[in-house]
Protein backbone atom coordinates (compact mmCIF):
# COMPACT_ATOMS: atom_id res chain seq x y z
CA UNK A 1 0.00 0.00 0.00
CA UNK A 2 2.80 2.06 0.59
CA UNK A 3 4.13 1.84 -2.75
CA UNK A 4 1.26 1.91 -5.07
CA UNK A 5 0.83 5.54 -2.42
CA UNK A 6 4.17 6.45 -3.59
CA UNK A 7 3.62 5.83 -7.02
CA UNK A 8 0.19 7.90 -7.07
CA UNK A 9 2.04 10.84 -5.27
CA UNK A 10 4.82 11.17 -7.13
CA UNK A 11 2.27 11.08 -10.92
CA UNK A 12 0.66 13.84 -9.57
CA UNK A 13 3.15 15.75 -8.23
CA UNK A 14 5.19 15.12 -12.01
CA UNK A 15 1.95 16.58 -13.44
CA UNK A 16 0.79 13.47 -15.38
CA UNK A 17 -2.59 14.22 -16.21
CA UNK A 18 -4.96 11.08 -16.27
CA UNK A 19 -4.33 8.12 -13.85
CA UNK A 20 -5.75 5.04 -13.91
CA UNK A 21 -6.57 3.12 -10.64
CA UNK A 22 -7.61 -0.49 -11.02
CA UNK A 23 -9.01 -1.91 -8.31
CA UNK A 24 -12.40 -3.37 -7.13
CA UNK A 25 -12.37 -1.26 -3.69
CA UNK A 26 -13.69 1.70 -4.12
CA UNK A 27 -13.54 3.34 -1.00
CA UNK A 28 -10.08 2.05 -0.12
CA UNK A 29 -9.01 3.95 -3.09
CA UNK A 30 -10.63 6.37 -2.00
CA UNK A 31 -8.99 7.05 1.42
CA UNK A 32 -5.28 6.08 -0.18
CA UNK A 33 -6.48 9.19 -2.77
CA UNK A 34 -7.50 11.37 0.30
CA UNK A 35 -3.94 11.25 1.97
CA UNK A 36 -2.17 11.66 -1.26
CA UNK A 37 -4.36 14.85 -2.21
CA UNK A 38 -3.71 16.01 1.85
CA UNK A 39 0.01 15.22 1.81
CA UNK A 40 -0.30 17.25 -1.63
CA UNK A 41 -2.46 19.95 0.10
CA UNK A 42 -4.89 19.99 -3.05
CA UNK A 43 -8.80 19.44 -2.90
CA UNK A 44 -10.59 16.26 -4.24
CA UNK A 45 -13.64 15.87 -6.13
CA UNK A 46 -15.29 12.50 -7.01
CA UNK A 47 -17.94 12.07 -9.88
CA UNK A 48 -20.35 9.45 -10.25
CA UNK A 49 -23.03 9.05 -12.70
CA UNK A 50 -25.46 8.98 -9.62
CA UNK A 51 -24.17 11.67 -7.60
CA UNK A 52 -22.14 13.46 -10.11
CA UNK A 53 -19.71 16.25 -8.64
CA UNK A 54 -18.74 15.63 -4.87
CA UNK A 55 -18.72 18.03 -3.29
CA UNK A 56 -20.89 20.35 -4.88
CA UNK A 57 -19.35 23.41 -6.43
CA UNK A 58 -20.53 26.78 -6.13
CA UNK A 59 -23.76 27.56 -8.34
CA UNK A 60 -25.35 24.47 -7.37
CA UNK A 61 -25.28 22.33 -10.75
CA UNK A 62 -23.88 18.67 -9.98
CA UNK A 63 -22.95 17.68 -13.67
CA UNK A 64 -24.20 14.43 -14.26
CA UNK A 65 -23.30 13.62 -17.28
CA UNK A 66 -19.77 13.16 -17.90
CA UNK A 67 -19.01 15.24 -20.56
CA UNK A 68 -20.44 18.62 -18.41
CA UNK A 69 -17.93 16.71 -15.50
CA UNK A 70 -15.13 16.81 -18.27
CA UNK A 71 -15.82 20.57 -19.01
CA UNK A 72 -16.17 21.64 -15.41
CA UNK A 73 -12.70 19.77 -14.68
CA UNK A 74 -11.32 22.40 -17.39
CA UNK A 75 -12.92 25.77 -15.74
CA UNK A 76 -11.69 24.59 -12.28
CA UNK A 77 -9.26 26.83 -11.09
CA UNK A 78 -7.94 24.82 -7.24
CA UNK A 79 -5.50 22.62 -7.10
CA UNK A 80 -7.44 19.56 -7.23
CA UNK A 81 -7.44 15.47 -7.75
CA UNK A 82 -10.53 14.87 -9.67
CA UNK A 83 -11.72 11.52 -9.08
CA UNK A 84 -14.10 9.52 -11.79
CA UNK A 85 -15.71 6.69 -10.56
CA UNK A 86 -16.82 4.14 -13.37
CA UNK A 87 -15.85 6.10 -15.87
CA UNK A 88 -14.98 3.13 -18.36
CA UNK A 89 -18.40 2.96 -20.16
CA UNK A 90 -17.89 6.62 -21.56
CA UNK A 91 -14.53 6.09 -22.77
CA UNK A 92 -16.86 4.46 -25.89
CA UNK A 93 -18.30 7.92 -26.18
CA UNK A 94 -16.48 10.08 -28.94
CA UNK A 95 -17.41 13.38 -27.03
CA UNK A 96 -15.70 12.33 -23.85
CA UNK A 97 -12.85 11.40 -25.81
CA UNK A 98 -12.27 14.37 -27.80
CA UNK A 99 -12.49 16.13 -23.92
CA UNK A 100 -10.20 13.96 -22.40
CA UNK A 101 -7.72 14.43 -25.13
CA UNK A 102 -8.11 18.06 -24.66
CA UNK A 103 -7.84 18.21 -21.04
CA UNK A 104 -4.68 15.89 -21.42
CA UNK A 105 -2.53 18.80 -22.75
CA UNK A 106 -4.15 21.36 -20.43
CA UNK A 107 -3.87 19.36 -16.99
CA UNK A 108 0.07 18.83 -17.59
CA UNK A 109 0.00 22.87 -17.41
CA UNK A 110 -2.18 22.99 -14.35
CA UNK A 111 -2.15 21.90 -10.57
CA UNK A 112 -5.28 19.63 -11.52
CA UNK A 113 -5.17 15.77 -11.97
CA UNK A 114 -7.68 13.34 -13.46
CA UNK A 115 -7.98 9.69 -11.57
CA UNK A 116 -10.43 7.49 -13.50
CA UNK A 117 -11.46 4.81 -10.81
CA UNK A 118 -12.42 1.39 -11.91
CA UNK A 119 -12.55 -2.60 -11.66
CA UNK A 120 -12.25 -2.62 -15.24
CA UNK A 121 -9.55 -1.23 -17.77
CA UNK A 122 -10.59 0.16 -20.83
CA UNK A 123 -8.63 2.48 -22.83
CA UNK A 124 -9.13 4.18 -26.24
CA UNK A 125 -6.47 4.19 -28.75
CA UNK A 126 -6.71 7.90 -28.48
CA UNK A 127 -5.55 7.73 -25.38
CA UNK A 128 -2.99 5.19 -24.72
CA UNK A 129 -0.15 7.43 -24.70
CA UNK A 130 -2.29 10.35 -22.25
CA UNK A 131 -3.14 7.97 -19.04
CA UNK A 132 -0.89 5.90 -16.69
CA UNK A 133 -2.22 2.65 -15.33
CA UNK A 134 -2.10 1.37 -11.61
CA UNK A 135 -3.24 -1.44 -9.37
CA UNK A 136 -4.17 -0.93 -6.13
CA UNK A 137 -2.52 -4.30 -4.80
CA UNK A 138 -4.72 -6.52 -2.93
CA UNK A 139 -4.57 -5.48 1.27
CA UNK A 140 -1.60 -7.08 2.53
CA UNK A 141 -0.88 -8.53 6.22
CA UNK A 142 -1.23 -6.11 8.22
CA UNK A 143 -4.03 -4.45 6.56
CA UNK A 144 -5.75 -7.51 7.71
CA UNK A 145 -5.05 -7.85 10.79
CA UNK A 146 -5.89 -4.40 11.40
CA UNK A 147 -9.37 -5.26 9.52
CA UNK A 148 -9.76 -8.01 11.82
CA UNK A 149 -9.07 -6.29 15.04
CA UNK A 150 -11.22 -3.66 14.33
CA UNK A 151 -14.27 -6.33 13.69
CA UNK A 152 -13.53 -8.16 17.47
CA UNK A 153 -13.02 -5.23 18.76
CA UNK A 154 -16.91 -4.32 19.99
CA UNK A 155 -16.82 -7.88 21.83
CA UNK A 156 -14.05 -8.13 23.60
CA UNK A 157 -16.07 -7.68 26.55
CA UNK A 158 -18.97 -9.98 25.44
CA UNK A 159 -19.62 -13.01 28.04
CA UNK A 160 -21.28 -14.66 24.86
CA UNK A 161 -18.50 -14.45 22.21
CA UNK A 162 -14.72 -15.78 22.43
CA UNK A 163 -12.56 -13.20 20.56
CA UNK A 164 -9.35 -13.48 22.81
CA UNK A 165 -6.98 -14.76 20.23
CA UNK A 166 -3.34 -15.95 21.02
CA UNK A 167 -0.56 -14.32 17.80
CA UNK A 168 -0.23 -17.60 16.46
CA UNK A 169 -3.45 -18.17 15.68
CA UNK A 170 -4.52 -14.24 14.58
CA UNK A 171 -1.60 -14.93 12.03
CA UNK A 172 -2.81 -18.26 10.67
CA UNK A 173 -6.35 -16.23 10.22
CA UNK A 174 -4.91 -13.35 8.23
CA UNK A 175 -2.41 -15.41 6.28
CA UNK A 176 -5.65 -17.85 5.20
CA UNK A 177 -7.26 -14.59 3.79
CA UNK A 178 -4.65 -13.01 1.92
CA UNK A 179 -5.49 -12.20 -1.85
CA UNK A 180 -9.17 -11.27 -0.56
CA UNK A 181 -10.25 -7.90 -0.68
CA UNK A 182 -10.72 -6.03 2.90
CA UNK A 183 -14.67 -5.97 2.03
CA UNK A 184 -14.27 -9.75 1.35
CA UNK A 185 -11.99 -10.50 4.05
CA UNK A 186 -14.10 -8.63 6.81
CA UNK A 187 -17.39 -11.11 5.47
CA UNK A 188 -15.44 -13.85 5.87
CA UNK A 189 -14.24 -12.98 9.60
CA UNK A 190 -17.69 -11.97 10.21
CA UNK A 191 -19.33 -15.30 8.62
CA UNK A 192 -16.85 -17.46 11.01
CA UNK A 193 -17.10 -15.76 14.03
CA UNK A 194 -21.08 -16.01 14.17
CA UNK A 195 -20.72 -19.27 13.39
CA UNK A 196 -20.01 -20.47 16.33
CA UNK A 197 -19.32 -17.48 18.69
CA UNK A 198 -15.83 -17.60 18.70
CA UNK A 199 -12.52 -17.97 16.98
CA UNK A 200 -10.22 -21.62 16.68
CA UNK A 201 -8.11 -23.58 14.75
CA UNK A 202 -11.70 -25.30 13.80
CA UNK A 203 -12.83 -22.34 11.68
CA UNK A 204 -9.77 -22.25 9.44
CA UNK A 205 -10.91 -24.96 7.07
CA UNK A 206 -14.28 -22.56 6.65
CA UNK A 207 -12.19 -19.42 6.06
CA UNK A 208 -10.36 -21.16 3.65
CA UNK A 209 -13.33 -22.61 1.64
CA UNK A 210 -15.32 -19.66 1.55
CA UNK A 211 -11.84 -17.96 0.22
CA UNK A 212 -11.87 -20.86 -2.91
CA UNK A 213 -15.43 -19.60 -3.73
CA UNK A 214 -14.08 -15.44 -3.77
CA UNK A 215 -11.24 -16.76 -5.78
CA UNK A 216 -13.65 -18.87 -8.05
CA UNK A 217 -15.60 -15.93 -8.80
CA UNK A 218 -12.25 -14.07 -11.25
CA UNK A 219 -12.68 -17.43 -13.18
CA UNK A 220 -8.75 -16.34 -14.29
CA UNK A 221 -7.32 -18.54 -10.67
CA UNK A 222 -8.38 -21.89 -9.04
CA UNK A 223 -7.57 -22.54 -5.42
CA UNK A 224 -6.64 -26.43 -5.65
CA UNK A 225 -7.11 -28.65 -2.38
CA UNK A 226 -4.10 -30.73 -0.49
CA UNK A 227 -5.34 -33.88 -2.68
CA UNK A 228 -2.20 -35.74 -3.10
CA UNK A 229 1.32 -36.44 -1.49
CA UNK A 230 5.04 -37.33 -2.55
CA UNK A 231 4.41 -40.30 -1.25
CA UNK A 232 1.64 -41.29 -3.72
CA UNK A 233 3.85 -40.12 -7.17
CA UNK A 234 5.63 -43.35 -7.87
CA UNK A 235 9.74 -43.20 -8.99
CA UNK A 236 11.03 -39.34 -10.13
CA UNK A 237 13.35 -39.65 -7.54
CA UNK A 238 15.93 -37.05 -8.77
CA UNK A 239 13.10 -34.54 -8.83
CA UNK A 240 11.85 -35.19 -5.18
CA UNK A 241 15.19 -34.90 -3.63
CA UNK A 242 15.56 -31.60 -5.53
CA UNK A 243 12.35 -30.37 -4.25
CA UNK A 244 13.17 -31.77 -0.64
CA UNK A 245 16.29 -29.72 -0.66
CA UNK A 246 13.74 -26.72 -1.34
CA UNK A 247 11.06 -27.50 1.26
CA UNK A 248 12.09 -24.80 3.44
CA UNK A 249 13.34 -22.30 1.30
CA UNK A 250 10.70 -19.80 1.63
CA UNK A 251 11.44 -19.31 5.86
CA UNK A 252 12.62 -16.37 7.17
CA UNK A 253 15.61 -18.96 8.21
CA UNK A 254 16.12 -19.45 4.33
CA UNK A 255 16.32 -15.54 3.91
CA UNK A 256 18.73 -15.07 7.26
CA UNK A 257 21.10 -17.54 5.62
CA UNK A 258 20.83 -15.47 2.16
CA UNK A 259 19.43 -17.90 -0.19
CA UNK A 260 17.04 -16.25 -2.64
CA UNK A 261 13.36 -17.22 -3.04
CA UNK A 262 12.77 -20.00 -5.21
CA UNK A 263 11.54 -19.00 -8.79
CA UNK A 264 10.10 -22.26 -10.13
CA UNK A 265 10.08 -25.17 -12.06
CA UNK A 266 9.09 -26.74 -15.70
CA UNK A 267 8.38 -30.33 -15.95
CA UNK A 268 8.33 -31.26 -19.53
CA UNK A 269 7.61 -34.97 -20.68
CA UNK A 270 5.40 -37.83 -21.90
CA UNK A 271 1.85 -37.45 -21.25
CA UNK A 272 0.41 -39.44 -18.18
CA UNK A 273 4.14 -39.56 -16.54
CA UNK A 274 2.75 -37.20 -13.63
CA UNK A 275 3.75 -33.90 -14.57
CA UNK A 276 0.23 -32.90 -13.05
CA UNK A 277 0.34 -35.07 -9.97
CA UNK A 278 3.53 -33.87 -8.92
CA UNK A 279 2.41 -30.50 -8.88
CA UNK A 280 -0.74 -31.13 -6.76
CA UNK A 281 1.67 -32.68 -4.27
CA UNK A 282 4.91 -30.11 -4.10
CA UNK A 283 1.67 -28.04 -2.49
CA UNK A 284 0.99 -30.53 -0.39
CA UNK A 285 5.10 -31.06 0.76
CA UNK A 286 5.43 -27.27 1.25
CA UNK A 287 2.35 -26.85 2.88
CA UNK A 288 1.31 -24.04 0.21
CA UNK A 289 -1.93 -22.91 -1.34
CA UNK A 290 -1.44 -24.42 -5.09
CA UNK A 291 -3.45 -21.82 -7.45
CA UNK A 292 -3.94 -23.23 -10.88
CA UNK A 293 -4.22 -20.24 -13.86
CA UNK A 294 -6.10 -21.16 -16.53
CA UNK A 295 -4.59 -19.37 -19.47
CA UNK A 296 -7.37 -19.72 -21.96
CA UNK A 297 -9.93 -17.69 -19.24
CA UNK A 298 -7.36 -14.75 -19.45
CA UNK A 299 -8.20 -13.76 -23.12
CA UNK A 300 -10.87 -11.40 -24.11
CA UNK A 301 -12.10 -9.94 -27.09
CA UNK A 302 -12.20 -6.34 -25.50
CA UNK A 303 -8.48 -4.30 -26.30
CA UNK A 304 -6.47 -4.35 -22.93
CA UNK A 305 -8.51 -6.53 -21.04
CA UNK A 306 -6.20 -9.58 -21.64
CA UNK A 307 -3.32 -8.11 -20.06
CA UNK A 308 -5.33 -6.54 -17.40
CA UNK A 309 -6.41 -10.23 -16.83
CA UNK A 310 -3.13 -11.29 -16.56
CA UNK A 311 -2.25 -8.68 -14.00
CA UNK A 312 -4.74 -9.06 -12.04
CA UNK A 313 -3.87 -13.25 -11.49
CA UNK A 314 -0.77 -12.27 -10.92
CA UNK A 315 -1.73 -9.34 -8.33
CA UNK A 316 -3.94 -12.54 -6.49
CA UNK A 317 -1.19 -14.97 -6.99
CA UNK A 318 1.28 -12.24 -4.93
CA UNK A 319 -1.20 -11.27 -2.62
CA UNK A 320 -1.75 -15.10 -1.39
CA UNK A 321 2.41 -14.67 -1.06
CA UNK A 322 4.02 -17.71 -0.28
CA UNK A 323 2.28 -19.65 -2.75
CA UNK A 324 2.11 -21.91 -6.02
CA UNK A 325 1.18 -20.95 -8.70
CA UNK A 326 0.35 -23.96 -11.67
CA UNK A 327 -0.03 -23.55 -15.46
CA UNK A 328 -0.59 -26.80 -16.55
CA UNK A 329 -0.30 -27.23 -20.58
CA UNK A 330 1.72 -24.08 -20.91
CA UNK A 331 2.24 -24.78 -24.66
CA UNK A 332 -1.58 -24.96 -25.50
CA UNK A 333 -2.38 -21.52 -23.29
CA UNK A 334 0.63 -19.44 -25.32
CA UNK A 335 -0.04 -21.30 -28.60
CA UNK A 336 0.87 -19.45 -31.24
CA UNK A 337 2.90 -16.87 -29.46
CA UNK A 338 5.47 -16.13 -32.30
CA UNK A 339 2.95 -15.76 -34.80
CA UNK A 340 0.07 -14.23 -33.00
CA UNK A 341 0.65 -10.59 -34.20
CA UNK A 342 -1.42 -11.26 -37.57
CA UNK A 343 -4.46 -13.04 -35.86
CA UNK A 344 -4.79 -11.37 -32.89
CA UNK A 345 -3.30 -8.08 -33.18
CA UNK A 346 -0.62 -9.27 -30.95
CA UNK A 347 -2.60 -9.95 -27.90
CA UNK A 348 -1.26 -13.30 -27.20
CA UNK A 349 2.56 -12.01 -27.14
CA UNK A 350 1.93 -8.80 -25.32
CA UNK A 351 0.20 -11.08 -22.57
CA UNK A 352 2.78 -13.83 -22.62
CA UNK A 353 5.49 -10.84 -22.51
CA UNK A 354 4.12 -9.51 -19.33
CA UNK A 355 4.23 -13.31 -17.68
CA UNK A 356 7.85 -13.19 -18.76
CA UNK A 357 8.34 -9.95 -16.91
CA UNK A 358 7.06 -11.03 -14.02
CA UNK A 359 8.23 -14.80 -14.04
CA UNK A 360 12.11 -12.69 -14.57
CA UNK A 361 11.71 -9.61 -12.09
CA UNK A 362 9.23 -10.94 -9.32
CA UNK A 363 9.94 -10.36 -5.48
CA UNK A 364 7.16 -12.19 -4.46
CA UNK A 365 7.41 -15.68 -2.88
CA UNK A 366 5.68 -17.25 -5.70
CA UNK A 367 6.47 -20.48 -6.80
CA UNK A 368 5.58 -21.29 -10.58
CA UNK A 369 5.44 -24.77 -11.34
CA UNK A 370 4.27 -25.10 -15.91
CA UNK A 371 4.21 -28.33 -17.21
CA UNK A 372 4.25 -29.46 -21.33
CA UNK A 373 3.73 -32.24 -23.25
CA UNK A 374 4.56 -30.31 -26.58
CA UNK A 375 8.26 -28.97 -26.68
CA UNK A 376 7.82 -27.46 -30.84
CA UNK A 377 4.93 -25.31 -29.20
CA UNK A 378 6.90 -23.89 -26.63
CA UNK A 379 8.20 -20.54 -26.71
CA UNK A 380 12.19 -19.98 -26.57
CA UNK A 381 11.80 -17.30 -24.28
CA UNK A 382 10.28 -19.32 -21.78
CA UNK A 383 13.54 -21.77 -21.89
CA UNK A 384 15.92 -18.79 -21.20
CA UNK A 385 18.02 -19.37 -17.92
CA UNK A 386 16.55 -17.50 -14.85
CA UNK A 387 13.09 -18.08 -15.62
CA UNK A 388 13.15 -21.13 -13.87
CA UNK A 389 14.77 -22.17 -11.44
CA UNK A 390 15.31 -25.92 -13.31
CA UNK A 391 13.86 -27.56 -16.03
CA UNK A 392 12.88 -31.51 -15.23
CA UNK A 393 11.85 -34.29 -17.93
CA UNK A 394 9.65 -37.16 -16.80
CA UNK A 395 10.20 -39.88 -19.08
CA UNK A 396 8.48 -43.62 -19.31
CA UNK A 397 8.68 -45.06 -15.66
CA UNK A 398 11.58 -47.71 -15.57
CA UNK A 399 10.91 -50.93 -14.38
CA UNK A 400 11.70 -50.06 -10.82
CA UNK A 401 9.17 -47.06 -11.08
CA UNK A 402 6.46 -48.96 -12.33
CA UNK A 403 6.63 -51.73 -9.49
CA UNK A 404 6.47 -48.77 -7.25
CA UNK A 405 3.21 -47.24 -9.06
CA UNK A 406 1.19 -50.43 -8.96
CA UNK A 407 2.05 -51.11 -5.61
CA UNK A 408 0.58 -47.02 -4.81
CA UNK A 409 -2.62 -47.52 -7.07
CA UNK A 410 -3.39 -51.10 -5.75
CA UNK A 411 -3.27 -49.45 -1.89
CA UNK A 412 -4.89 -46.68 -3.15
CA UNK A 413 -7.79 -49.02 -3.93
CA UNK A 414 -7.62 -50.23 -0.78
CA UNK A 415 -5.82 -54.07 -1.63
CA UNK A 416 -2.81 -55.06 -0.15
CA UNK A 417 0.00 -55.10 -2.81
CA UNK A 418 1.42 -58.35 -1.87
CA UNK A 419 -1.26 -60.19 -2.68
CA UNK A 420 -0.33 -59.30 -6.48
CA UNK A 421 2.06 -60.39 -8.94
CA UNK A 422 3.84 -56.75 -8.95
CA UNK A 423 7.21 -57.55 -10.24
CA UNK A 424 5.72 -59.39 -12.91
CA UNK A 425 2.89 -56.81 -13.89
CA UNK A 426 5.51 -54.07 -14.15
CA UNK A 427 8.19 -56.80 -16.29
CA UNK A 428 5.00 -56.94 -18.73
CA UNK A 429 3.87 -53.07 -18.28
CA UNK A 430 7.03 -52.09 -20.15
CA UNK A 431 6.51 -48.66 -22.02
CA UNK A 432 3.43 -47.93 -19.75
CA UNK A 433 2.74 -44.92 -18.46
CA UNK A 434 1.85 -44.02 -14.91
CA UNK A 435 -1.53 -42.89 -16.06
CA UNK A 436 -1.67 -45.75 -18.53
CA UNK A 437 -1.04 -48.44 -15.00
CA UNK A 438 -3.69 -46.91 -13.39
CA UNK A 439 -6.27 -47.61 -16.03
CA UNK A 440 -5.03 -50.90 -15.85
CA UNK A 441 -6.15 -51.66 -12.21
CA UNK A 442 -9.36 -49.79 -12.60
CA UNK A 443 -10.25 -51.82 -15.83
CA UNK A 444 -9.14 -54.95 -13.98
CA UNK A 445 -11.74 -54.07 -10.67
CA UNK A 446 -14.33 -53.59 -13.45
CA UNK A 447 -13.52 -57.81 -15.08
CA UNK A 448 -13.73 -58.56 -11.28
CA UNK A 449 -16.79 -56.54 -9.97
CA UNK A 450 -18.72 -57.86 -13.24
CA UNK A 451 -17.80 -61.28 -12.70
CA UNK A 452 -19.02 -60.42 -8.49
CA UNK A 453 -15.54 -61.87 -7.32
CA UNK A 454 -12.14 -59.75 -6.16
CA UNK A 455 -9.82 -58.84 -8.77
CA UNK A 456 -6.37 -60.13 -9.35
CA UNK A 457 -3.10 -59.84 -11.20
CA UNK A 458 -4.58 -62.01 -14.21
CA UNK A 459 -7.38 -59.51 -15.03
CA UNK A 460 -4.48 -56.82 -14.70
CA UNK A 461 -2.23 -58.57 -16.70
CA UNK A 462 -5.27 -59.04 -19.38
CA UNK A 463 -5.92 -55.27 -19.56
CA UNK A 464 -2.15 -54.57 -20.22
CA UNK A 465 -2.31 -56.92 -22.96
CA UNK A 466 -5.56 -55.24 -24.38
CA UNK A 467 -4.02 -51.62 -24.10
CA UNK A 468 -1.64 -50.23 -26.54
CA UNK A 469 0.47 -47.63 -24.85
CA UNK A 470 1.10 -44.27 -25.93
CA UNK A 471 4.85 -45.25 -26.04
CA UNK A 472 4.08 -47.11 -29.02
CA UNK A 473 1.25 -44.86 -31.24
CA UNK A 474 3.54 -42.12 -30.92
CA UNK A 475 6.88 -43.33 -30.65
CA UNK A 476 8.37 -40.67 -33.08
CA UNK A 477 7.26 -38.02 -30.81
CA UNK A 478 8.73 -39.29 -28.12
CA UNK A 479 11.92 -39.99 -29.27
CA UNK A 480 12.10 -36.60 -30.71
CA UNK A 481 10.92 -35.60 -26.88
CA UNK A 482 13.76 -37.32 -25.59
CA UNK A 483 16.66 -36.34 -27.83
CA UNK A 484 15.54 -32.32 -27.04
CA UNK A 485 15.40 -33.27 -23.00
CA UNK A 486 19.26 -34.79 -23.16
CA UNK A 487 21.24 -31.44 -23.51
CA UNK A 488 18.26 -29.27 -22.41
CA UNK A 489 16.97 -30.68 -19.08
CA UNK A 490 17.36 -32.83 -15.95
CA UNK A 491 16.31 -36.50 -15.80
CA UNK A 492 13.60 -36.68 -13.43
CA UNK A 493 14.02 -40.38 -12.38
CA UNK A 494 17.67 -41.82 -11.56
CA UNK A 495 17.64 -44.65 -13.74
CA UNK A 496 14.82 -46.28 -16.67
CA UNK A 497 14.93 -49.49 -18.47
Amino acid sequence: MDEIKKQISLSIRARYSILYLLTWEENRAENLIQEVAQDLNKQVYSWSISEGIHPAPAGGSSFHKPEDALRFIGSCNEKAVFVLKDFHPFLEQELVVRLLRDLSGTLRRSFKTIILLSPELTIPKELEKDVSVFDLPFPNARELGDTLHKLLAPYKQSKDVKVDLSAELTEKVVRATLGLTKNEAENVYAKALLNDRQFSEDDLPDIIEEKKQLIRKSGLLTFIGFSTRMNNVGGLEALKHWLRRRSTAFTDKARQYGLPQPKGLLMVGVQGCGKSLSAKAIAAEWNLPLLRLDVGQIFDSFIGNSEANMRKAIALAEAMSPTILWLDEIEKGFAGTLGSGGNDSGVTARVFGTFLTWMQEKTKPVFVIATANNIEQLPPELLRKGRFDEIFFIDLPGLEERKHIFKIHIQLKKRDPEKFDIAGLAETANQFSGAEIEEAVVSSMYRGFSENREFNSDDILKSIQETVPLAVTARERIDELREWAKQRARPASLKAD
